[in-house]
């Protein structure tokens, strides 16, 4: 990578990485101090009028933080964090980020290189234990190597499929003094080509398979997202007039009502495209990896179809699920090439049947679940309200349990980026700081944040960050009294064997209190509307606990070690 400019200036490693960072348009890190990143926190503290540093209360909150910065604006989230527990505190993040495609770029503190290998105070193998969860890292101790290899992780990190760098600094290569020959982007390297070639026969013959098709289905993931290729996305559905639908971190690329969107695929789905994944005749993969969630058996999964898959990342090609035509390359590119070749259809028939199943499911589960007349308050009726008062244009950053797959079923979404959850690695306690991030890359946007009681008191010290930074973000503790995923599983598989997941919480309006934070407590369904309400409309910061059914099920499911089109819409089936 060459160098632009010919002078140069004597300046230290931190300062030189801070110029980085800012000549890559960061504009927000989070991140926790400590004495090995000392010095580059020194020089941050002559950049506040560039960068806006948020100081989190635990470093597994900066990267679930810097996740939700990333998804909600589309760029790479920073964190800095120390040596020892203060990098190895990010490892779980690092973790979220890989299995979910979002680049980040942590910065870690590391001590001086002569006592690396020495057991050193504070001193871990970062490296190594990240090796597994990164998409590349690198360990610097010395400050010229500094430039070159700041922008070489943020190239990595945002280019093809996205993902975590973790780069390791020795705090004398921080502290050191250099000759600073100024920044210059990486836009190539040598060894790593991040986007395929995108072949035209291989479009050709996905078009042809097609346009020959009765029963098409297309699945769309995050490659989407990522790609920013929604819009491509809407094209080829209209024009083919192809039923679609997507895994939870597609959701939002096409808009909820869109009427070809025909609704959520995997465990607790809809009904139909889960049961019609195993009649159609082709099947179109659209930024997705076969994920076991999605598949259920594969020996069971789509077997009647012949697959295309498009993806920017050859090695899920055939990882899971053998194609019959395989498309590499970014959905940007790729979705508006095949479009140019393919027939314009309608699908009447074959859509009427994704219609008619869906209702089935409507009848049986969803209208009772969103629209209760009695008993105990539902999660459904509370996702549907706060969708309906914020127009489907608020941003939904769910925890994970139960009341995620209910915010993933049940929130309406009009435009992109509406949907940040933890997909692959499924991490409770992501939902708190992922929302405070959100808010930060889309300031402009509502945010709310919907949590279990469980996963609500695994980073709860966050709350701590928004007393001191203010972002507004709207809380929503659904509170069951139980961990409620895994009770359901003990409901339905372990004869009501409750072992250890009745768990006993703390007022979380008065925690709230206590951090500044307003909030409210509904147990009543005449208080819920106007609670809601008064969430929204206060000007900061606002906290809803709201009791609901205690031993309550998301339905449909697959039950474990079945098929797709075995999904039960009621516990009775399984």
């Amino acid at each position: 990578m060459s160098q632009t400019n010919i002078s140069s200036i004597q300046t230290t490693g931190s300062l030189a990485l801070l110029d980085a960072i800012v000549k890559e348009q960061v504009d927000t890190i989070f991140g926790y101090p400590g004495g090995a990143i000392m010095p580059i926190y020194d020089a941050l503290f002559d950049h506040a009028d560039k960068l806006k540093h948020i100081l989190v209360r635990h470093e597994q909150g900066a990267v679930h933080a810097a996740q939700g910065y990333a998804r909600a604006s589309g760029k790479t989230g920073v964190v800095f964090a120390t040596s020892g527990p203060g990098a190895t505190n990010l490892v779980t993040g690092i973790a979220d980020a890989m299995i979910d495609s979002t680049p980040i770029v942590c910065i870690v503190g590391q001590v001086f290189a002569h006592l690396l290998g020495t057991d050193a105070f504070q001193e871990t193998d970062i490296l190594n234990i990240t090796a597994p969860i990164t998409k590349w890292n690198f360990q610097i101790t010395d400050a010229q190597e500094i430039p070159e290899i700041i922008a070489k992780a943020f190239f990595i990190a945002r280019s093809g499929r996205p993902g975590p760098v973790l780069i390791d600094i020795s705090k004398n290569a921080q502290m050191q003094t250099f000759d600073y020959k100024g920044y210059t982007p990486c836009h190539y390297i040598r060894s790593y080509r991040p986007k395929p070639i995108v072949r035209p026969e291989y479009i050709e013959q996905a078009a042809q398979v097609i346009n020959q098709a009765q029963k098409p289905f297309i699945i769309f993931g995050q490659g989407v997202v990522l790609g920013n290729a929604e819009q491509e996305l809407q094209q080829l559905i209209e024009k083919s007039g192809i039923p679609a639908a997507w895994t939870i971190l597609g959701k939002s690329a096409l808009p909820t009502h869109h009427p070809l969107n025909v609704g959520m695929l995997g465990m607790h789905g809809n009904f139909a495209p889960n049961v019609l994944t195993n009649q159609c005749d082709v099947l179109i993969a659209i930024g997705m990896r076969f994920d076991d969630r999605v598949t259920g058996r594969l020996d069971k999964y789509a077997k009647q179809a012949k697959i295309i898959h498009f993806d920017i990342d050859p090695s899920e090609i055939d990882k899971n699920v053998a194609t019959h035509v395989s498309v590499w390359g970014d959905a940007k590119e790729t979705l508006p090439l095949l479009t140019e070749k393919i027939d314009k259809k309608e699908h009447t028939h074959w859509l009427e049947k994704f219609i008619e199943l869906n209702q089935k499911e409507y009848d049986t589960i969803v209208l009772p679940e969103l629209f209760p007349t009695e008993g105990e308050l539902t999660m459904g009726e509370v996702v549907r309200i706060m969708s309906e008062m914020t127009d489907g244009k608020a941003i939904f950053v769910s925890d994970v349990g139960q009341h995620q797959m209910v915010v993933c079923r049940y929130a309406q979404e009009k435009i992109p980026r509406s949907n940040i959850t933890s997909g692959g690695l499924g991490t409770m306690g992501f939902g708190l700081p992922a929302a405070i991030g959100a808010k930060f890359g889309a300031p402009e946007r509502t945010v709310i944040a919907v949590m279990g009681d469980g996963g609500a008191q695994m980073n709860i010290q966050e709350l701590g960050t928004i007393l001191q930074y203010q972002p507004n973000v709207k809380i929503v503790i659904l509170n069951n009294s139980f961990l409620g995923m895994v009770r359901q599983w003990q409901e339905l598989f372990n004869e009501k064997r409750y072992s250890f997941t009745d768990i006993m919480s703390p007022d979380f309006v008065h925690v709230a209190e206590g951090y500044g934070i307003a909030g409210l407590h509904v147990k009543e369904r005449s208080e819920l509307k106007k609670a809601i309400e008064t969430m929204l409309k206060h000007p900061h910061s606002f906290l809803l606990e709201i009791k609901v059914k205690k031993e309550d099920n998301v339905f449909p499911m697959v039950p474990q070690g079945r098929g797709v089109a075995d999904i039960v819409l009621t516990a009775k089936e399984i």
